[in-house]
C-alpha cells in the first residue's frame, strides 16, 4: 500500500480552483487532509481498493485522485460546476489516472435525475459545503444523497462545532457515526469577505454506516 507521505506528495501537485465560486462554497480540500482521509479509509477499513467509489462535489478532484491512487477500481466524481470539472479532468490527466470518471450533476438532485445510481456505489466520500453561513444544512443534504447512492460506508468532513447536531441527526436517520479524527483545515483567504490571510478550522472526519449493516 502506498505510504501516507507519498500520497500527500502526489496530491500536492494538483491545481486549485482558478476562480472559486462563493455560492458553491468552493474550497480545495488540503492535500494533507485528503491524503489522511484516503489512507485511513483503506488502511483501517479496506473501503477503497478494488471498490466502486463516488466523490460527491468533487471540485478539482483532490479526493477523487486520492481514492484512485489508493487503488479504487473506479472513482466517479460528481460536481455541478463545469469549470471545476475541467480542472479536475486536467488534474487526473496530469497524474495519469485512468480509473476515474467525471459527471456534471447537481448532487442534491442526484438520485432523482439518475435513479440507477441508488445503492450503486461501494463507498462514498465527500467534503460537502459546510453550510453554516451559506447554504445552511447543505452538508447533511449531501450526506443524505451519499447514503442513497451507497450500499456501504459514507465518509465525510464536517465542522467540529456541528458534531452534536450531526450525531443527533444521524441517530434519527438510523445511522452509526464514528468520528475517526479531528483535523485542522487551513482555510485560505479565498473570497472578498475574508479578512484574515487564513483561518484554521477544526473539522471532524466521520464514517457513517447503517445500523443494520453489522459488517461495517
Amino acid at each position: 500500500m502506498i505510504r501516507l507521505k507519498e500520497l500527500e506528495s502526489w496530491l500536492q501537485e494538483l491545481q486549485d480552483f482558478d476562480t472559486p465560486k462563493v455560492t458553491l462554497e468552493q474550497y480545495q480540500t488540503p492535500p494533507h487532509i485528503a491524503a489522511h482521509i484516503a489512507h485511513t479509509i483503506q488502511a483501517s477499513f479496506g473501503d477503497l481498493e478494488g471498490k466502486l467509489v463516488a466523490d460527491l462535489g468533487c471540485g478539482c478532484g483532490m479526493l477523487t485522485a486520492a481514492a484512485a491512487i489508493m487503488g479504487a477500481a473506479t472513482v466517479v466524481g460528481f460536481d455541478i460546476d463545469s469549470d471545476a470539472l475541467e480542472i479536475c479532468k486536467g488534474n487526473l490527466e496530469e497524474l495519469e489516472i485512468a480509473s476515474a470518471e467525471l459527471v456534471q450533476a447537481d448532487v442534491r438532485a442526484l438520485t432523482s435525475s439518475h435513479p440507477r445510481l441508488i445503492k450503486h456505489f461501494d463507498t462514498v466520500l465527500l467534503n460537502p459545503p459546510f453550510g453554516t453561513k451559506r447554504n445552511q444544512g447543505a452538508d447533511l443534504e449531501f450526506v443524505q444523497v451519499a447514503l442513497e447512492v451507497c450500499r456501504g460506508p459514507v465518509y465525510s468532513l464536517h465542522k467540529t462545532s456541528t458534531r452534536t447536531h450531526i450525531i443527533k441527526t444521524a441517530a434519527r436517520w438510523g445511522l452509526n457515526v464514528q468520528v475517526l479524527a479531528q483535523l485542522h483545515y487551513d482555510l485560505p483567504n479565498t473570497y472578498k469577505f475574508h479578512k484574515k490571510k487564513s483561518v484554521d478550522i477544526e473539522v471532524d472526519f466521520i464514517r457513517f454506516t447503517h445500523e443494520e449493516d453489522l459488517s461495517n
